[in-house]
């Protein structure tokens, strides 16, 4: 195992990464001046459960009111409470230890889920980049796609909408990003760059270096973390602007990386292996393999809630392990070409979405990987603009397939590759190498 000395902070060990959430912003901003009884009024008309959900469990930098302003308004009125024990009459004056807020949490999941399983979908199609894009990220309420212009850009996820533009400096190619609240983080063969969300120029670019062929990072403020063509992974301070360790993952590239809560490194390799690296203490815990020949894996993603680890390969196969045994639960081969990408939304522990080579849309059951529901547009049906107000929005039809389907026999217009998809609540953004982004939405099937 090999991890440098150098961690950046007087050879303190790597802090815990932080999920902040950006300060509300304060332009225009009014909703501190009104009253709880008013914001009580607002709240109230609020009769859905799900509605209230996401206005407990969305992003904090709303333009409005921050996070902890709307969750102590909604839970100090009562309504969640009273809505809780509307639904369930015999939990009132029992001693059930479950929080009102974790009961409605489990309900937005349990429709999001349901959503992705059973729910009717569209698909929502608009052109993105002058040429291509082939990678996109979706996190509260946003999209960022990019990769093939040197630009990154920012859109609605509700909406669609053009948010800002981020220019790549130096005419540098791009070959991985990611983004929070607050930044975005772009990586070039050898260097990462820094934009503000609200300014298109780069405010910060790493010197020297420090590593060469970058192929792949993962982000998590306040690290990022670059995977490279030699096997080692190295781990950057955001706030120190430098490189704070470095770890030996792999003797092949490292083709994808994921990080967890408890300052764990997990990197997959072109030779089918998936490597853990522990932050805290510097070593390597152990590595995970395929019980098939050796295939490269391509896509990585790590479930919280349940401490499960997915994979995509090139084979088509998609792979689960406990992160706590480090044993495999379940391989199973999904599609019959690459997967390039394997995701769920964060919070969701019953459904994920696998996109590759084939372009079919899968979502698959994390606890068996039996795929549950295979999507492709249906293009032989006439597509119709979004809006009046948004004509180059175009929303598609999208069918399902059966999952024994001979996907060949479908036309190929009907399923342009999938190189990257990101998931959000009931939704899935998708890039397909083309200069267009697709986001599917999910509805309720009793909606």
């Amino acid at each position: 195992m090999e991890a440098s000395g150098s961690r950046g902070r007087s050879g303190s060990a790597v802090p815990k990464r932080r999920r902040g959430v950006g300060a509300a912003t304060g332009s225009g901003s009014t909703a501190q001046s009104l009253n709880d009884d008013i914001l009580r009024s607002v709240f109230s008309r609020l009769d859905d459960h799900f509605d209230l959900a996401r206005c407990s469990a969305v992003c904090g930098t709303c333009m409005f009111f921050s996070l902890v302003y709307r969750n102590r308004i909604i839970e100090t009125a009562h309504l969640m409470k009273d809505l809780y024990y509307k639904r369930n009459p015999s939990v009132r004056g029992s001693s059930s230890n479950i929080s009102v807020k974790s009961y409605f949490e489990m309900l937005a999941m349990d429709e999001h889920a349901s959503s992705f399983s059973r729910g009717p979908a569209e698909a929502f199609q608009w052109i993105g980049h002058p040429i291509r894009a082939t990678l996109c990220r979706m996190k509260s309420g946003s999209i960022l796609t990019g990769v093939g212009d040197k630009i990154l850009r920012l859109w609605s996820a509700e909406s669609c909408k053009f948010m800002n533009e981020y220019n790549v400096p130096n005419s540098k190619t791009l070959v991985d990003f990611d983004f929070d609240e607050n930044k975005i983080v772009g990586l070039t063969s050898s260097q990462i760059c820094i934009w503000r969300r609200n300014e298109p120029r780069s405010i910060f670019q790493s010197g020297g270096a420090s590593f060469n062929h970058g192929l792949c990072m993962s982000y998590a403020d306040p690290e990022v973390v670059i995977g490279c063509e030699d096997g080692r992974a190295f781990v950057y301070d955001m706030y120190s602007r430098s490189c704070s360790s470095i770890y030996r993952l792999h003797s092949s590239p490292v083709t994808c990386l994921a990080l967890t809560d408890d300052q764990l490194i997990v990197g997959g390799s072109t030779f089918g292996s998936v490597a853990i690296a522990d932050q805290t203490s510097g070593q390597k815990l152990g590595v995970l393999k395929s019980a098939y020949a050796p295939l490269a894996i391509r896509s990585l993603s790590f479930c919280t809630n349940s401490h499960m680890i997915f994979a995509g390969s090139s084979a088509g196969y998609a792979h689960c392990w406990d992160l706590r045994t480090l044993r495999p639960l379940w391989e199973n081969r999904v599609s019959p070409n690459v997967i390039y990408s394997t995701r769920h939304l964060p919070g969701d522990t019953a459904t994920l979405a696998v996109g590759g080579i084939d372009g079919v849309l899968r979502i698959i059951c994390q606890k068996t990987g039996e795929t549950i529901r295979c999507l492709v547009v249906d293009a032989d049906r006439p597509a119709e603009a979004a809006s009046r107000s948004r004509p180059q929005i175009e929303k598609k039809p999208v069918r399902r397939i059966d999952p024994d389907a001979q996907v060949d026999s479908i036309p190929r217009r009907l399923r342009p590759q999938i190189t990257s998809l990101s998931v959000g609540m009931k939704k899935i953004v998708t890039t397909h190498g083309e200069n267009y982004i697709r986001v599917w939405k999910f509805r309720p099937k009793s909606s």
